[in-house]
């Protein structure tokens, strides 16, 4: 039952992640892929709460894994911010690339830092 329960959150991760970018890329003509910066820094913040709550409740493992790998793994998207980083270099702007990568990384680690604070 868990196996099905993380399958279908990740669905509705999926489209919670297609829903918020695409409601981004609608509202901000930015010339970097903004959309996906906010869906990972969110999931890290996410996951950093769900990580810290089931550390502290025990038999919470298994929403820890719908919330967690479920919804959160639907959720967040290394991949399109690996394809997007990929696409600012081929367009010559390495720069943006590397800002685009390393800010994504520092501020996802500290949001996931933030998260298990809040959830512990």
């Amino acid at each position: 039952m868990t196996g099905l329960l993380v399958a279908l959150a990740g669905g509705l991760g999926a489209v919670a992640r297609f829903e918020l970018d695409s409601f981004v890329a609608r509202h901000h003509r930015l010339s970097v892929p903004v959309g996906t910066v906010l869906v990972n820094v969110t999931a890290c913040f996410l996951l950093g709460v769900v990580t810290g709550w089931v550390a502290h409740h025990v038999g919470a493992d298994r929403v820890g894994a719908v919330l967690g790998v479920g919804f959160l793994g639907g959720y967040s998207t290394f991949s399109t911010a690996s394809v997007e980083g990929a696409r600012l270099v081929r367009a010559g702007r390495v720069r943006a690339a590397v800002l685009h990568a390393g800010g994504m990384l520092v501020v996802s680690v500290a949001a996931a830092w933030a998260g298990v604070a809040v959830g512990s």
